[in-house]
């Protein structure tokens, strides 16, 4: 265990690398021994690396299963996944290792097992007793390919149905074949007088197998052409064969075995008796347009599956899928549920995968008795209440809706304030859709975990409509809190001319690009792709704006790539509002879309409109300012790569490719604006100069960075361009205007101010070197995340923002006490700070302009005080801001304030490029550690997290590795190969957070988690849930007495005497390959865990046999000796009595 001399570290990550002149300035060096001792605790055997759990809906879902005794539903998908869904909160999921898509599933039903048949043609037997399925026994076939399944009720034996139209049977328990196979020209060869067709051609893959409810030795097997025959197991021969014109796509039983419904490629349903193989005892096209004269109806779209459930009360339900007109153009999806008489057509929003219906008896001879339909669609699973009029849905409790809208990215937090997920709740449960079912999730099966972790934690998406999720997390589940629809603010683009002017976007104008949160105060900003900033509030109060704040921003600057050409000067620096050409652009109404400049180019035009009516907002998040980018000259705003938000301080500050901003959300002011080559000044390391303005793109006298602020109250800022004068105003109105005018003006002042200064004060900390990573320039998709950006510089020009760090700390070396700042990150390695010099709080908070200044250089940024701990910025405790206040300023002054640092303290800053690592004492300014991160790739994201008592730095790198360092010295914690990247969605969404927690979006649809703590891998076992509880199977249906005298009940079979090796023989050993389960250490855990209640049972009959033999032992012993007793007393009678007579008595 190491210690080291700190009083405070600053740890960041760069974009680039330091200069060879920077590294000789910055060796390492020790701090001063007089400074307080920081005791590195965390080590090696503290991490260790796993996933947790996989959230969302299944992704490309194939198959569906559900075991009715045990109320387990089990998803399928093309990309080899399987999903387990029990109760809410019992989720699982599992992969095969071959990827292949899943066909078909089939559970060994109460018995905690499944069987899964892949596109490779490979069946798979999974154990669910236990926490983390695994695949016991695989069997390949070589030479025909799978294509349905079939495993009835309470059997070991498994029907195969493959492309060639044969059928194979697999015994579940050892996964070896049966000598047993049905061909397919013995099952449509029929000498019979009932057979008036022959045909021996190929009826095509078997698409459906199922046994006789009623006979377990009748075989029902449908072909693709058209063809069913019914084949008996005993005999070895076809019964019946029915044949149809068209196509079938499914069958299905009617409970009493003497009927089956067949669906068809016409969009036809035919129902035959098993003893009428002639012809269908009824036709039916449910959605075919009857024509007169008796005529047939017209084909229509296949049907691509019918179920056949009966109820004792009443008629049965015929439900089906597809079969809808050729005519109904662009009609979505649906269901049909046909119920004696009446026909419900049921709508959905995606295109049907498959369905099963849930009923009551697992039994087939029996009434089924439904009670819900599960309906899996492509992109979302629907429970639909049969019993209940006009088949309302059940609310879902999985967290299945994260691809409502596509994720774009994804924020992560771990240990929030213990009263914030309760709040989140009570204001989304008025959110709530009415008209669901009010029954209760019929999925319940399993049981929860037995979760260690007590901490809260909270996931927010941000989607590409615009809305903003909130999602509950907490001990490895997950529950969607709040939806927050940004999109709100804004007017609706209802044609192609009033569609938003931007080129940067194409389909969503609205998307969330970045999401800066702070859970104390509960403020939310968030950057939008149109290039635009919304700041939030939380209430738990309705509120009507009659207003919507807004700020519009000119941010703009070019600048030349190579020396300027002769002849032509470059101007000077322009400065921001202020500047000193004429009078600054007045504030507008809302901006009209078809503005533009003289010479016909758009200009102080934003992207997006906002609103300009009375806006209701609901409890919750509610809109506190909204800050647009505008275009300039013809040029659309560049997207917004950094963003950070200070509750303490009042401020959010947002930059891009062009400079930086940072406004006063509660002033509802502009404070600084400025091009990142104006933040240099005359230090600019790269030595660019500014290009001179083109007269087509920006008009002579403006500034490039202007300033048009539509604030608050102003009438003019409601109205649309072509409006009249506006009415007059009250003197309440009147005074708030002045006001407003006032702090614009103190505003501009200052940031004139600013300009002026940053050539005097900016001062280089690191001059990094050259570095191009392998990725295209155009594809910005890195730098949305607010981690390093990872965007390719093959020009210096194109120098971006990449992060923002607000806090309080050392600003210059001759500084001896920390004070409020900016730490500002580049893409080209260079980082600044800027001084905030902020009003007390309270009314003078309100009047008193903020004041910032360019202090001197410094990426990515996190603290730690003396103890080690990790200190997060000042923030201001979350209220009820329409409630009075009544404490003093004191109080409130305390509120936003950290953790004080003594004026002689030293700080330690760390510089991370996308390479290496450093620590950087402060106020010293000398490098303390150095670290280089990895050598053949570059970092993706990295953080700074807490875990137990102690702090590290999280990396993952695009070489898939994620690794940790201890914090301040840097040393190697943990390097893991863990996962490629494959493509930009894991690279924007993938998060660190507190206690050794992770995350990334997997696919569209899903995220998963992992952690990379060694208490929570060890720990893991006892949160997941049980799949498995032991459930007393049904007691089967009653024959009935006459049923039974005159054999009309169900006849079994002895299948075992059929498909055994003595009686069928072996299959060939070149038609399938068995492979055994995995044999590793995990999968003798699991199988060891899966057995333990089985063990624990067993032991305790055992005992309870023992006890109760121990019983007899002893009542035996009882009884031998008094046996032997009464033996005794009989003799001596015997003796005594022997020699006597008998009148001697």
């Amino acid at each position: 265990m190491r210690k080291f001399n700190i009083r405070k570290v600053l740890d960041g990550l760069t974009a680039g690398s330091s200069s060879s002149a920077s590294q000789q300035q910055q060796q390492q060096q020790q701090p001063a021994a007089a400074a307080p001792e920081i005791t590195e605790t965390l080590q090696s055997e503290h991490f260790q690396l796993c996933k947790t759990v996989r959230h969302g809906f299944p992704y490309q879902p194939s198959a569906l299963a559900f075991d009715p005794v045990q109320k387990i539903l089990v998803v399928g998908t093309q990309t080899g996944a399987l999903r387990l869904f029990g109760r809410p909160g019992v989720e699982c999921h599992c992969q095969h290792d071959s990827g292949a898509a899943v066909i078909q599933l089939q559970f060994l039903i109460n018995e905690g097992a499944l069987v899964s048949a892949l596109a490779d043609d490979t069946l798979h037997l999974w154990n669910l007793r236990q926490k983390r399925p695994a695949i016991l026994h695989s069997l390949k076939f070589c030479r025909e390919r799978i294509t349905f399944c079939h495993l009835p009720f309470q059997s070991k034996w498994l029907y195969v149905g493959t492309e060639r139209g044969n059928i194979h049977i697999v015994n579940v328990e050892s996964f070896t074949l049966s000598g047993y196979v049905i061909m397919w020209n013995k099952a449509i060869e029929l000498i019979t007088f009932l057979f008036f067709r022959s045909s021996k051609s190929h009826p095509g893959p078997v698409v459906h197998i199922s046994d006789n409810p009623m006979d377990e030795g009748k075989l029902l097997i449908g072909f693709e052409s058209g063809t069913v025959a019914l084949w008996d197991l005993k005999s070895k021969k076809a019964d019946y064969r029915y044949t149809y014109d068209e196509a079938i796509h499914s069958v299905a039983w009617h409970h009493e075995g003497k009927q089956f419904i067949c669906s068809h490629s016409d969009g036809t349903l035919t129902i035959w008796n098993v003893r009428s193989p002639a012809k269908p005892v009824q036709t039916i096209t449910p959605h075919g347009k009857q024509l007169k004269d008796g005529k047939k109806p017209e084909p229509c779209k296949p049907i691509l599956k019918v179920e056949f459930k009966t109820t004792r009360s009443g008629e049965p339900f015929i439900i089906l899928s597809g079969g809808l007109s050729y005519d109904t153009v662009g009609r979505r999806p649906c269901l049909t549920v046909m119920h004696g008489k009446s026909t419900a057509v049921l709508e959905m929003d995606y295109s049907i995968v498959d369905f099963l219906t849930l009923c009551e008896t697992p039994y087939p001879n029996d009434f089924q008795e439904p009670y819900a339909v599960v309906v899996l669609l492509e992109k979302d699973l629907v429970l639909i209440d049969l019993a209940q009029n006009g088949y309302p849905i059940f609310e879902n409790p999985y967290p299945l809706s994260i691809h409502e809208s596509p994720v774009t990215c994804c924020e992560y937090f771990a240990d929030c304030p213990v009263d914030l997920i309760p709040a989140l709740y009570s204001v989304g449960a008025r959110q709530k859709r009415q008209g669901y079912s009010k029954k209760e999730w019929p999925i319940n099966g399993g049981n929860w975990g037995l979760g260690a972790q007590s901490y809260p934690e909270i996931i927010i998406t941000g989607h590409a409509d615009g809305s903003v999720k909130f999602w509950d997390a907490s001990a490895i589940t997950l529950q969607v809190l709040y939806k927050l629809k940004t999109s709100k603010v804004f007017e609706k683009s209802r044609n192609k001319e009033d569609r938003p002017n931007t080129d940067i976007v194409d389909e969503d104008p609205y998307a969330i690009q970045i999401v800066s949160w702070c859970p104390e105060s509960r403020m939310l900003c968030i950057a939008g792709v149109s290039a635009h900033v919304i700041i939030y509030r939380f209430s738990k109060q309705d509120v009507i704006t009659e207003v919507i704040p807004m700020l519009e921003v000119r941010l703009l600057y070019e600048i030349n790539d190579v020396e300027t050409p002769e002849g032509e000067q470059p101007p000077p620096l322009s400065t921001p509002v202020g500047s000193s050409n004429s009078q600054p652009i007045p504030p507008q109404s809302h901006p009209s879309t078809s503005s533009s400049s003289s010479d016909g180019l758009r200009d102080n035009v934003p992207c997006l409109k906002v609103k300009n009516s009375p806006l209701k907002q609901s409890p919750g998040y509610q809109t506190e300012l909204v800050i647009q980018l505008v275009w300039v000259g013809g040029e659309p705003p560049q997207q917004i790569t950094s963003l950070a938000v200070n509750s303490s301080y009042g401020l959010v500050v947002f930059g891009n490719c062009s400079g930086i901003a940072m406004v006063d959300y509660l002033q509802k002011a502009v404070l600084l604006n400025l091009g990142t080559i104006e933040l240099y000044g005359s230090n600019d390391p790269y030595r660019r100069e500014p290009r001179s303005p083109r007269k087509s793109r920006q008009p002579s006298g403006a500034g490039l960075c202007d300033i048009t602020e539509g604030t608050v109250v102003p009438e003019d800022r409601c109205k649309s361009p072509t409006s009249g004068a506006s009415p007059h105003k009250s003197d309440d109105e009147q005074k708030v205007n002045n006001f407003i005018e006032k702090v614009k003006t103190k505003s501009r002042k200052f940031s004139k101010m600013v300009a002026n200064d940053i050539a005097k004060m900016s001062r280089k900390l690191s001059l990094p070197t050259d570095l191009k990573p392998d990725i295209d320039v155009k594809d910005n998709s890195f730098s949305r995340s607010r981690s390093s950006s990872v965007t390719s510089i093959d020009k210096e020009s194109r120098e971006a923002i990449s992060a923002l760090h607000f806090c309080e700390t050392f600003t210059r070396k001759a500084d001896s006490s920390p004070s409020p700042c900016l730490w500002v990150g580049t893409t080209l390695g260079t980082v600044l700070v800027i001084t905030l010099n902020l009003p007390p709080a309270g009314e003078q908070r309100m009047l008193q302009p903020v004041i910032v200044s360019p202090s001197g250089t410094m990426f990515r940024m996190a603290f730690l005080d003396a103890t080690g701990c990790l200190m997060p910025p000042a923030y201001e405790p979350w209220k009820e801001h329409s409630v009075p206040e009544e404490k003093d300023e004191k109080d409130k002054l305390k509120k936003r304030r950290p953790v004080s640092v003594s004026p002689s303290s030293s700080q330690e800053i760390s510089e991370n490029q996308y390479t290496q690592a450093k620590v950087i004492s402060l106020p010293t300014q000398n490098c303390a550690y150095k670290q280089n991160i990895t050598e053949t790739s570059f970092v993706l994201r990295g953080d700074i997290v807490t875990l137990g008592n102690s702090v590290c730095l999280a990396c993952f790198c695009a070489n898939g590795h994620i690794m940790t360092f201890s914090l301040p010295s840097l040393r190697p914690l943990l390097d893991v190969y863990y996962l490629p990247l494959t493509n930009m969605r894991i690279a924007r969404t993938f998060c660190f957070t507190n206690n050794g927690q992770a995350l990334y979006l997997v696919s569209p649809t899903e995220i998963q988690r992992l952690t990379y703590s060694q208490e929570t891998c060890e720990n893991l076992q006892e949160m997941l849930g049980e799949l498995f509880t032991p459930v007393e199977t049904p007691e089967a249906p009653n024959r009935g007495f006459f049923k039974g005298l005159f054999g009309g009940g169900a006849q079994s079979l002895d299948r075992e005497e059929l498909f055994g090796e003595s009686a069928s023989g072996k299959a060939s050993r070149s038609l399938a390959q068995h492979i055994p389960g995995p044999g590793g250490i995990e999968g003798v855990k699991g199988a060891a865990s899966g057995v333990v209640g089985e063990l624990a049972r067993a032991r305790l009959a055992l005992d309870e046999r023992g006890q109760k033999l121990g019983d007899l032992e002893e009542r035996t012993a009882a009884m031998l000796s008094s046996a032997d007793s009464f033996s005794k007393h009989a003799h001596e009678m015997m003796l005594k009595y022997k020699d006597k007579k008998w009148y001697q008595f």
